[in-house]
C-alpha cells in the first residue's frame, strides 16, 4: 500500500519536472546545467591541456658489477656500451610507464685463484644483451614540490622501477682451458641465452630530467640490473662450471648498471606535457593573475528586464511577474506544480485547475 502511494505521488511529479524544466541534456556547452554562460568543456580527452605520450632514445656506459668476472680489475674500469628506445605514457603528473627496448655489451676480466690463475692468466670475457622490459616512473619533484613556489618548473627528479627478460651472449677467453686450441683441445666458455621466463630480471634507478622546450626534455639516467643469473658475467653455468670462474666470488645473481644519457621527444599538440604539468601550481598560477588582474568585468552585463534577481545573462524565464519567487535559473517556482505559479496559486501545496486559483475543485479559494 505504501508503496503504490509512493509511486502515485512520484511519477507526475516527475513528469511535470521533466516537462516543465525542459533541460539540455544533448551534451552541448554550455546547457541548462552550466548557467548558460559558463566557458565551460566536458570532461574529455578533447579537454586535456597537455600532452602525455613521449618517444626516448638514449645511451651510455655500461659496467659488469657484483659478479664474478667483472668490469672493475685491478683498479682499472672496462667501459662497455648501452643504448634503449622506449615508447612512455604518462599516467599521472607524478607517475608513467614505459615500454623499454635496451640493447649494449659489457667487458670484463677476473682472474682463478691459486695455481689455476697462474696456469689462465688474466680471462677477459664479454657480454651482448638485449633486453624488453616494462618501467615505472616516478616523478620525485611533483610530489616533492612546493605549490606555492612560483619560479619556473624545468628539473625534475626521478626514480625508476621494472621488470623484463632479456637474452644474451658471453665469450670468455683464458690463456689455459677457455682458449681456441686443438692441441690440446680447448674451447672457450661461451654461452647463448634466447630470450624467455627463465631470463627474467628486474631493475631500478633514478634519473634527472631537463625541460629543454615544449618537445624535447633532456635526460642523464642511471639503471642497475639485478639479472638473477650466475652466468650474466661470462662464467660459465653455475658454480660447477669449468674452469670455476663462477666460484669466484658467494651469490647467484650477476649484476649491472648503465649511466646514460638521453632524449625524450614529446608528442602531441599541446604546448605542456603532463610530467611538467601540476594542477595545483596552475591553479595557483591563475588565482596569482587574478589577484593581480584589474576588476574590469561586469556583473549582469545584460541586465535583469523583470527585476527578478536573476541576470538575463542566464534567466530562463525574462517576463517573471513583479513579485514572483524564482529559482536559481530565474523561472517562477510553482512548489505544487499544477500550472499556477506560487505568486496566483491561491493553494500552493495542493494541485488545482487554473479556473480554481490553483485550489481544488471542492476548495474555495476566498
Amino acid at each position: 500500500m505504501k508503496l503504490n502511494l509512493l509511486l502515485a505521488l512520484a511519477i507526475p511529479i516527475a513528469f511535470y519536472a521533466q516537462h516543465n524544466s525542459a533541460a539540455n541534456t544533448t551534451g552541448d556547452y554550455p546547457n541548462a546545467y552550466s548557467s548558460g554562460s559558463a566557458n565551460i568543456k566536458p570532461f574529455d580527452n578533447s579537454s586535456r591541456m597537455f600532452r602525455d605520450w613521449s618517444v626516448s632514445v638514449g645511451g651510455g656506459g655500461a659496467f659488469m658489477h657484483n659478479a664474478d668476472v667483472n668490469s672493475f680489475y685491478d683498479g682499472k674500469v672496462d667501459f662497455g656500451w648501452n643504448a634503449y628506445g622506449s615508447l612512455d605514457k604518462q599516467i599521472t603528473p607524478t607517475f608513467g610507464l614505459s615500454l623499454l627496448y635496451q640493447m649494449g655489451k659489457t667487458n670484463q676480466k677476473a682472474l682463478l685463484p691459486g695455481a689455476a690463475g697462474v696456469a689462465a692468466g688474466v680471462a677477459t670475457a664479454y657480454t651482448k644483451y638485449y633486453q624488453v622490459s616494462v618501467l615505472g616512473d616516478i616523478n620525485f619533484s611533483n610530489l616533492m614540490r612546493r605549490t606555492d613556489n612560483h619560479s619556473p618548473y624545468r628539473w625534475a627528479l626521478h626514480g625508476y622501477g621494472g621488470v623484463g627478460l632479456q637474452a644474451y651472449n658471453t665469450l670468455l677467453l683464458d690463456n689455459d682451458m677457455s682458449r681456441w686450441s686443438t692441441t690440446p683441445k680447448r674451447i672457450p666458455i661461451e654461452i647463448d641465452q634466447k630470450l624467455g621466463f627463465d631470463s627474467f630480471f628486474f631493475q631500478v634507478g633514478t634519473g634527472v630530467k631537463y625541460n629543454a622546450s615544449k618537445l624535447i626534455d633532456i635526460e642523464a639516467r642511471a639503471m642497475y640490473i639485478f639479472s638473477g643469473d650466475d652466468s650474466f658475467d661470462g662464467g660459465g653455468y653455475g658454480k660447477n662450471a669449468r674452469p670455476p670462474y663462477n666460484s669466484i666470488k658467494s651469490g647467484n645473481s650477476d649484476n649491472m648498471f648503465s649511466v646514460n644519457l638521453g632524449l625524450s621527444f614529446k608528442l602531441g599538440k599541446y604546448d605542456t606535457h603532463l610530467a611538467w604539468f601540476d594542477p595545483l601550481q596552475n591553479i595557483n598560477n591563475r588565482i596569482n593573475v587574478l589577484d593581480n588582474a584589474a576588476i574590469d568585468f561586469v556583473v549582469c552585463k545584460k541586465g535583469d528586464l523583470d527585476n527578478d534577481g536573476v541576470c538575463d545573462d542566464w534567466d530562463r524565464q525574462l517576463d517573471t511577474p513583479a513579485g514572483a519567487r524564482v529559482d536559481g535559473a530565474g523561472v517562477a517556482l510553482d512548489m505544487d506544480l499544477d500550472g499556477v505559479i506560487d505568486l496566483y496559486d491561491k493553494c500552493v501545496t495542493v494541485p488545482g485547475p487554473v479556473e480554481n486559483d490553483g485550489c481544488p475543485i471542492n476548495v474555495n479559494p476566498k
